[in-house]
């Protein structure tokens, strides 16, 4: 059998290694933008044409390469970060293996211009498809200008995959987000097709988290700073009144390096126990310094995942550092050991004498005369009430029996002829009666609802009902294309992050079908002038706050019906909570909608609205 196995080529395993590092736009624009910190920039400048399909620009004023590391720095595993093995223990930069630029020339068309600060010229050079085309002498600023076209030209199948122009830009904001926060000392800068996003100027880390996440959040802000001899913690947590549903404005950086972790967050959840609603999370920006020897970058291509060798104590260090900021603030609940609420007892004095209890005595009380000696209240006399007797007209006395098996005195109640012969017609009111009477809904727990059906007993979840009638309710207006809108006397304004009011442009049009009206002012805030007429009394920003996470989380899919998906998650925030208390009419009101909707067995969601217990299953259970 002849030799099978053979080296790839270049061009070919760059793409492969492009398929790890460059996923989408955003991926060059990290890669790009952590190489300028990289490069000592006080300043750098990014430009974004049609979400990064066209042109993705970084201009930086770093160091600037010479016209050999120009070229030397497509070339794989070519890097100035790292010498040696060893070099991995010890990283304090972004980016150290080599691999970014040499995946980015593979998948698109590269210009460079780069010149070094102390010389005259720079060097210009162009690569398409890992190909060098041309490299010249010419004049720039000092600093490096990467321009990165057509992205994915020649991998149509990346190119399709990627999504709406919106959704690639929010990808883009939210790694734009990781590295201003992580530098604020370096002035930014985002522009999309010629609007500007951002413009950053150097400043401290709470300014440079009002710029980007919204100036509302200032006040919003408290300090966490402690020092252990394993790690180091500084950076901001957020009030417990800050909490929202959506996720995204949580970071962790590690020697200035963006990092997820799911178990340091429960660490910081875990200190905010009882403050904050269930599956709400606060803002928090906590940075940790830590010796590079205990920590592992080198795990993912996108170098996000990051091992600690401690990771328990640092665990322990992380909710013990967010616990003491919201104790020294007093956003911890405290008992009070105030008097309010006490009985005084009056302090006795030494030379006071005490006095004898007194006993009144009615010296005209006869036992044997009851109108006399009737006291409802009080010491004084008065006659019973008159008419008590009506009370109890129409009922029958129950007779005793003595039973002959223990001889215990039985109870025996009226049947239904002694009723009927008495003229006691509520004795023995049929189904069909108290159903014109109302009496046939009952709650309990102010959860469920109990009414009696033909086939048994039916048990309905109130929640699930109205989700499900507010849910056909949002299809009837969307198939007509139009809702009704309450407009607000004193509209609302909310304030967004970058990335949550990019996602809220996009589908304002769909918010108008369902009843909202939103108007865009300054800063990233908006204006709710009207909301649909349906919600009654519902917190705008919480429904707005769930329907952007649900756009971010993957619920709804702009591949599918968005409309119809939306009106899920709407159906689902504005229905009513757990333990609201209802009328009759308003239960009798809520099932008959329920019944009119087309399909009231199940919610949006495909859980169960209400079961019935049959007549079999209750004979079974009395016998």
């Amino acid at each position: 059998m002849s030799d099978i196995i053979q080296l790839l080529p270049d061009s070919v395993a760059n793409q492969i290694a492009a398929g790890e590092v460059i996923q989408r736009p955003a991926s060059v624009v990290k890669e790009l933008v952590e190489n300028a910190v990289d490069a000592g920039s006080s300043e750098i400048q990014i430009i974004i044409k049609d979400a990064g399909r066209t042109l993705i620009q970084i201009i930086d004023n770093g160091c600037g390469m010479s016209e050999t590391d120009a070229r030397m720095a497509f070339e794989r595993h070519a890097t100035s970060k790292i010498r040696n093995a060893n070099d991995l223990f010890a990283i304090r930069t972004m980016g150290f293996r080599g691999e970014a630029l040499a995946s980015i020339a593979a998948v698109a068309h590269v210009e460079l211009k780069t010149r070094l600060h102390e010389q005259q010229l720079g060097t210009r050079i162009e690569i398409a498809g890992s190909k060098v085309e041309n490299q010249e002498p010419v004049t720039c600023a000092p600093g490096s200008n990467f321009m990165v076209k057509n992205l994915f030209f020649n991998v149509p199948a990346r190119r399709r995959f990627l999504k709406t122009n919106a959704t690639e830009l929010r990808h883009i904001v939210n790694e734009f987000q990781r590295i201003a926060l992580a530098n604020p000392s370096i002035m930014f800068s985002l522009e999309h097709n010629n609007q500007k996003l951002f413009t950053l100027p150097s400043s401290n880390l709470r300014q440079r988290i009002s710029a980007l996440i919204g100036s509302h959040t200032n006040s919003l802000l408290l300090p966490v700073e402690t020092d252990t001899s394993i790690i180091k913690i500084h950076g901001f947590i957020g009030k417990p009144q800050s909490a929202r549903k959506t996720m995204g404005d949580q970071y962790f950086f590690v020697n200035h390096r963006y990092m997820r972790s799911p178990y340091l967050h429960k660490a910081v959840m875990v200190a905010y126990e009882n403050l904050v609603p269930a599956e709400h999370c606060p803002p928090y920006f906590l940075f940790f310094e830590a010796d590079p020897e205990i920590i592992d970058v080198n795990i993912h291509p996108t170098k996000t995942e990051i091992k600690f060798e401690d990771e328990r104590s640092v665990w322990k260090i992380v909710s013990a550092a967010v616990r003491e900021a919201l104790g020294k603030f007093n956003m911890v609940p405290s008992i009070d050991f105030g008097d309010a609420g006490e009985v005084q007892i009056p302090a006795k004095k030494r030379d006071e004498p005490i006095p004898e209890p007194s006993v009144k005595i009615n010296p005209e009380y006869n036992p044997f005369d009851e109108e006399k000696n009737y006291r409802p209240s009080g010491s004084g006399t008065s006659s019973p009430p008159s008419g008590w007797e009506s009370l109890y007209e129409g009922f029958q006395s129950a007779s005793h029996k003595i039973d002959p098996a223990d001889g215990t005195d039985m109870l025996i109640l009226p049947s239904k002829e002694d009723a009927s012969e008495s003229g006691n017609d509520d004795a023995v009111k049929t189904g069909n009666e108290y159903k014109e009477t109302g009496a046939l809904y009952f709650q309990i727990k102010s959860k469920y609802i109990i009414t009696s059906v033909k086939s048994g007993v039916m048990i309905i979840d109130q929640r699930r009902a109205h989700e499900r009638i507010l849910y056909e309710d949002f299809l009837r207006n969307i198939s007509a294309d139009a809702s009704v809108s309450q407009h607000s006397l004193f509209p609302e304004e909310i304030g967004f992050s970058e990335e949550d009011a990019i996602l809220l442009r996009d589908i304002m049009d769909d918010l108008r079908i369902f009843g909202f009206e939103l108007e865009e002012r300054s800063d990233r805030t908006f204006s709710v002038i009207g909301q649909p007429s349906l919600l009654k009394g519902i917190n705008t920003r919480k429904l707005i706050d769930a329907l952007l996470n649900a756009f971010k989380s993957g619920e709804v899919d702009p591949r599918h019906e968005v409309r119809e998906q939306m009106a899920g998650v709407m159906a689902r925030n504005a229905c009513m909570r757990p333990g609201e208390v209802l009328t009759q009419d308003e239960m009798a009101e809520l099932i008959n909608k329920l019944f009119l909707c087309s399909a009231p067995n199940y919610t949006p969601g495909g859980k169960p609205v209400f079961t019935i217990l049959d007549n079999e299953e209750l004979e079974k259970r009395f016998r």
